[in-house]
């Protein structure tokens, strides 16, 4: 089993970080309800906390995320300028060092965490009325992060 043990600090930062990058990506790509979007992130961090028991590494990792979730202003700001790259450095450094049980878990987590950002509210409502579901930008952007995290691109249709 993989552990934070397992990474250098700079490492696990990255490896932490990266899905909530994952949820900002999504947010910076259509303008919208960012405390919504912010809200999704928290809550697929609160709710995988309480689905992980704390022993393995995504347990580990929504366990400490409150401690490493990317606080610059660069990656709150303006996410997809190296964000995407951030993504693929974690997930390069998990298949290094995790199961690829692990690493699967990892993936699907931080897309996820990205996808819940999409659907958090509609774009180009009126007052809660109308707009759509996904818009065009927010599904090109899962699809940047799916890529980034190595899922097949049907995973963000």
């Amino acid at each position: 089993m993989t552990t934070q043990a397992d990474f250098l600090a700079e490492e696990w930062q990255t490896v932490v970080a990266a899905p909530a990058i994952a949820g900002l990506i999504v947010s910076a790509a259509e303008r919208g309800d960012r405390t919504s979007e912010l809200m999704a992130i928290a809550k697929a961090y609160v709710e995988a906390k309480k689905a992980q028991p704390g022993f393995d590494l995504l347990g580990e990792l929504v366990a400490r995320a409150q401690e490493t979730i990317p606080h610059e202003p660069s990656v709150r700001e303006r996410p997809g300028v190296d964000g995407l790259e951030r993504i693929r450095t974690a997930v390069a450094l998990l298949e290094a060092k995790a199961t690829p049980e692990e690493v699967d878990a990892y993936k699907r987590f931080a897309f996820d965490v990205a996808e819940r950002v999409a659907l958090a509210g509609r774009s180009g409502d009126v007052l809660g009325i109308g707009g759509e579901r996904v818009s065009g930008a927010e599904h090109e952007a899962l699809q940047r992060v799916a890529e980034a995290l190595g899922l097949p691109p049907e995973t963000a249709t």
